[in-house]
């Protein structure tokens, strides 16, 4: 009798698994895990970014100390920018990823002001300090447009698996739900890297 139960008990698992696995469980949980990893490294590089700016702030206040406007408005949009607490749920809340991604785009924005400033000092934009955080602001732009171009593909697989058929049964059994994504039309727009031509007379709006 114990041996029939086993058995039984086997069988029932691995047709389960079977089922599971045909009904897209699987797929759910891979492209699950996909967007969570490409989610860390966004916000890996978001933090990269946060960690430059007071050093950035600081060294153009050396030679600017008067751009206050600016100065201040980097600042606040980094503090806005932290404020927000970007946990793994976030992605799972429209409306928080929504503020999270204009408290970037804003941040973004502040920074290019920042840069921008250099072209009316002189000896600022020939300050080596500023060179080397410029270069690598600029090179943890082009870090994050690469991080959330990953994370926009991650989220697509797995919003295709959540909506197809019969995967979308499964993910509404087990809870699986649509996660919301940065706009891929206008990610080359929000993405480009704060970069400033010296070469060019700039303008600070």
């Amino acid at each position: 009798m114990r041996k029939l139960f086993n058995f039984s008990t086997h069988f029932l698992l691995l047709v389960g698994t079977l089922l599971l696995g045909g009904c897209g469980y699987n797929t759910l949980q891979l492209t699950d895990e996909q967007v969570q990893s490409s989610w860390s490294e966004v916000l890996n590089q978001y933090q990269r970014r946060a960690d430059l700016i007071p050093n950035l702030v600081s060294t153009v206040k050396g030679f600017a100390a008067q751009e206050r406007e600016v100065l201040l408005g980097v600042t606040e949009a980094r503090a806005k920018a932290g404020s927000i607490q970007a946990t793994p749920e976030l992605i799972n809340d429209a409306e928080a990823f929504t503020r999270f991604q204009n408290a970037q785009g804003a941040l973004t924005g502040a920074l290019t002001r920042l840069l921008a400033v250099a072209e009316s000092y002189p000896a600022l934009k020939s300050n080596t300090n500023f060179r080397d955080l410029q270069a690598q602001l600029e090179g943890t732009e082009n870090r994050i447009a690469v991080a959330r171009h990953r994370y926009i593909k991650a989220v697509q697989e797995y919003n295709i698996a959540v909506r197809a058929f019969p995967g979308n049964l499964t993910a509404k059994l087990f809870g699986f739900q649509v996660k919301p994504n940065f706009a891929v039309e206008n990610e080359q727009a929000i993405s480009a890297p704060p970069v400033v031509d010296f070469d060019t007379p700039a303008t600070v709006q």
